[in-house]
């Protein structure tokens, strides 16, 4: 405690400063062995074509994807591997930012922060799984049916990254519908009734975002859009829950004053 008086806001500042520094350099040292791990094994070449798996089972036996750049079959893969190395280098990221704001946390906000992080990181990964394993099947077979035959269906790698990245970001983001809600009953920003007065907005709205953010058909929309409804229901069970057990002990210590 005498070391934290002593210190002035200059001194306080610089240290917080250099604390962010080391806990950046960790989690980049992090992400490279996780990268360098993924190019020694799969490699990066097993990587894409597992990813590009949905999509090559819907198309035509024997069609495969194009790359119409000069280094699109090196870049595609580079960016696809290290995508994954920073999803699988995810924990220890959050468990540095963690370790960075937990000292200046009381003990009620810690476990007010440390469930956040984790169930975070666990329901974006979630709705990447998700969006990987049962969605793009489904999606790439429905629109390749709308082909023309006198079309022949080669999708360029670059778009298709560009595709599945944004797709599986919205799903990720779509996944965390419950923590949004439990924060803002947690931290009194708007009431548990209030939230679930407007379920009917919430249904409207999550199919505008679905029609806004997924491709123009049915299949994705409907697969966006019901998740985010029933996440939405799970974060209104979980939200009071999830404040009885992350309240400060108030009560207890207003007993004792009263006792006093």
């Amino acid at each position: 405690m005498s070391d934290h008086t002593e210190q002035g806001p200059e001194e306080s500042f610089i240290s917080h400063l250099v604390e962010l520094r080391d806990r950046l350099v960790k989690s980049m040292y992090g992400l490279l062995i996780a990268c360098g791990g993924l190019m020694l094994w799969p490699g990066p070449s097993a990587i894409y074509d597992f990813l590009a798996q949905p999509m090559l089972a819907s198309l035509p036996a024997g069609s495969k994807m194009i790359a119409t750049g000069v280094i699109s079959p090196f870049l595609v893969p580079m960016k696809v591997t290290l995508l994954l190395a920073f999803m699988l280098a995810l924990p220890w990221i959050l468990y540095q930012v963690w370790a960075f704001v937990a000292p200046g946390l009381y003990a009620h906000e810690k476990r007010l922060v440390a469930p956040l992080v984790i169930s975070s990181s666990l329901l974006f990964l979630s709705g990447v799984a998700f969006c990987y394993f049962l969605v793009f099947g489904r999606v790439f077979k429905f629109i390749n049916e709308f082909a023309p035959t006198s079309i022949n269906v080669s999708p360029d790698i670059e778009n298709y990254l560009d595709f599945i990245m944004s797709m599986c970001l919205a799903f990720g983001v779509t996944f965390e519908v419950p923590v949004v809600v439990v924060v803002l009953v947690r931290m009194g920003l708007v009431p548990l009734d209030k939230l679930k007065a407007i379920r009917p907005y919430v249904i409207v709205g999550a199919f505008v975002i679905a029609a806004i953010v997924t491709p123009p058909d049915i299949v994705s929309q409907f697969s966006l859009a019901v998740p985010m409804i029933l996440l939405y229901e799970l974060g209104l069970l979980i939200a009071p829950l999830f404040v009885k057990a992350t309240q400060a002990p108030e009560s207890s210590e207003s007993k004792e004053s009263g006792g006093n």
